[in-house]
């Protein structure tokens, strides 16, 4: 076989591996339902029905669950998984728990001495955060509230605001360096919002917060377990100040 024949046969081999390894749908028409905006659009209606749900108290405890099973069931509907959202090592784990506990605790820092006095002038109070007085020289409910803030709200969350959220308000936008700012700040704003029990400082505070995260989440090339130890750590600093009674607010 000459060298024309030869490269012709590779080239037969590679793409018809390509076409095998591909979701049927994009191997046949390349764009369908399961990769279009409307899905997108849809999703975050149902996104919407939850936080009304959750709003009208007709969920318990956390709206976190229902939101990581919508998540998962969109990336399965659209044959992606966690791993390609961001759900991985950051080069090395020892990297990754490095780089997620300081850059939570100076997130955590920044929160406590720079952005909460500035808002309790700007606002006239404190972040509200009465809803966890009770933990203040409970150390059964700290201890639990720390497991809940490592599993409900640094894992739940991250995997949901910025693992699925901010990916497909991308999508949407088409996943360009001026998709993911407008990504960046939607979802930043919404997950402030999330948190309006605490107040409009809380829900300055909080929306600062996720940018801190969603920045985290860009610059680490999109590595979720960068921001999930971040967060998991600035929580549990709070419960520990809390638990002291030297967290302002409470």
């Amino acid at each position: 076989m000459n060298g024309s024949g030869r490269a012709d046969t590779i080239l037969a081999v590679e793409s018809a591996t390509a076409n095998a390894t591909r979701p049927p749908e994009t191997a046949v028409s390349g764009k369908t339902w399961r990769n279009s905006k409307w899905l997108a659009l849809v999703e975050f209606l149902l996104v919407g029905l939850i936080f009304y749900a959750d709003y009208r108290k007709l969920i318990p405890i956390s709206k976190t669950p229902e939101l990581l099973l919508l998540a998962w069931i969109s990336l399965r509907v659209r044959g992606l998984r966690w791993r390609d959202v961001g759900l991985t090592r950051y080069r090395s784990w020892p990297v990754t728990i490095a780089t997620g506990v300081v850059l939570g605790t100076v997130l955590e820092t920044l929160q406590l001495l720079v952005t909460q006095p500035i808002l309790a002038k700007l606002v006239g109070r404190q972040p509200d955060l009465e809803l966890f007085r009770a933990l203040t020289g409970n150390v059964q409910m700290t201890l639990l509230f720390i497991v809940l803030s490592w599993t409900l709200a640094a894992f739940g969350e991250e995997m949901f605001w910025r693992g699925y959220l901010m990916n497909r308000v991308a999508d949407v936008f088409g996943r360009s360096h001026a998709a993911w700012v407008v990504s960046l700040v939607i979802v930043s704003t919404v997950f402030g919002f999330a948190h309006e029990y605490q107040g409009l400082a809380g829900w300055i505070e909080e929306g600062l917060a996720g940018l801190a995260l969603g920045l985290m989440y860009l610059r680490t090339s999109k590595n979720l377990s960068v921001p999930i130890i971040a967060h998991g750590v600035c929580d549990t600093i709070d419960m520990v100040l809390i638990f002291f009674g030297k967290m302002p607010g409470i």
